[in-house]
């Protein structure tokens, strides 16, 4: 099905649409009274809303915007789906980051580390909630009730999947079973593919109520999320830190991507054994870091991990010319986005 073209185009600056979602967000946010001040501080330092330091890069409620635009030509009225996503995004990593002891995100101390575990977690979970009052306003912007709990029954699956993909990724971490490339796969496409996914397929949700071109929104999303999360595995250990910001360590943090997963799915006996102790050193140095490069290199893991994000980036771009998006400008920026999140 060919969509109508809009007559008037909204403006599509990136920044302003950021902008947009942040202002959202704080109406959310603000203090409800002086006695849990403390708690909505700590969200809008997690989320960079305090002026303190990154706020990273907005990524899903802007994919969610622009599928909106996409097919209305317009993007404000699709502005609570966007903050909902943002915030359930935010409300994952503030339980990651505890789950993992991570004590920096964006160049900053997490927020477990500056308030204590008790604080964060709860701060994680009303992080949560505010995802699905972010949802509320749908019903003031002439949306109806049907529609809005459609989209509050994606956003709930969504979050199941997360955590899904998350006690998958916990649990081979603590148990000796090393990872299969089949079941990095299922845990990547419920920790990263499915959030974007939901992000894009909501923002089509709203613009139209052809099933047809949801279906293929939600497709182009998920392909798009694999590639994400593929060209993520490929920069935290070849990656160039003046061009992406930060140092690539998955090596030295002994994070299983698939790059590694493969390595050990085909290296040799020697080279496999070698590799799983390594990774087993819990301070290995800069000459163990590069001896454990070197088995990847040996694999062809680069050369493999490239190709599948290179594959599932353009089967976004295929699912998204099958959709029938005929705004340009909202059709460019989508393509923009991906070229530029993913340089594989």
């Amino acid at each position: 099905m060919i969509l109508p073209v809009p007559t008037s185009p909204a403006s599509l600056d990136v920044a302003e649409l950021i902008g947009a979602v942040e202002d959202e967000i704080l109406h959310l946010v603000v203090d409800r009274d002086p006695t849990t001040h403390g708690m909505y501080e700590m969200v809008r330092y997690h989320m960079g809303l305090d002026g303190s330091g990154s706020s990273g890069k907005r990524l899903r409620p802007l994919l969610g915007l622009l599928a909106f635009a996409s097919i209305t030509g317009t993007w404000e009225r699709a502005l609570p789906g966007a903050a909902a996503v943002e915030l359930g995004h935010n409300f994952s990593l503030i339980h990651d980051d505890i789950e993992d002891r991570d004590r920096e995100r964006r160049h900053r101390a997490t927020l477990w580390t500056v308030q204590g575990i008790p604080q964060a977690i709860n701060t994680g979970d009303a992080v949560f909630v505010l995802s699905r009052i972010a949802l509320h306003r749908l019903t003031s912007l002439g949306f109806s009730d049907s529609k809005v709990l459609r989209l509050m029954r994606l956003y709930d699956d969504t979050c199941l999947a997360l955590c899904e993909g998350q006690y998958i990724d916990i649990w081979t971490s603590e148990h000796e079973t090393v990872m299969t490339v089949e079941l990095y796969f299922d845990m990547i496409g419920r920790k990263t593919a499915a959030l974007i996914a939901a992000s894009i397929e909501a923002g089509a949700l709203l613009a139209t109520d052809d099933e047809a071109v949801i279906a293929r929104y939600r497709q182009f999303g998920w392909a798009l999320g694999l590639a994400f999360q593929l060209n993520d595995d490929l920069l935290g250990i070849w990656g160039r830190e003046q061009a992406t910001g930060k140092e690539p360590s998955d090596l030295a943090k002994h994070k299983k991507t698939l790059p590694v997963i493969y390595a050990l799915e085909h290296a040799g006996p020697d080279d496999r054994a070698r590799l799983l102790a390594l990774y087993a050193d819990p301070e290995p140095g800069a000459e163990r870091l590069a001896e454990a490069m070197a088995i990847v290199d040996r694999t062809g893991a680069q050369e493999y991990t490239r190709g599948e994000a290179r594959r599932w980036r353009d089967e976004a771009i295929a699912a998204l010319d099958s959709a029938g998006v005929v705004q340009p400008e909202a059709r460019a920026k989508l393509e923009q986005i991906m070229r530029t999140v993913i340089s594989a």
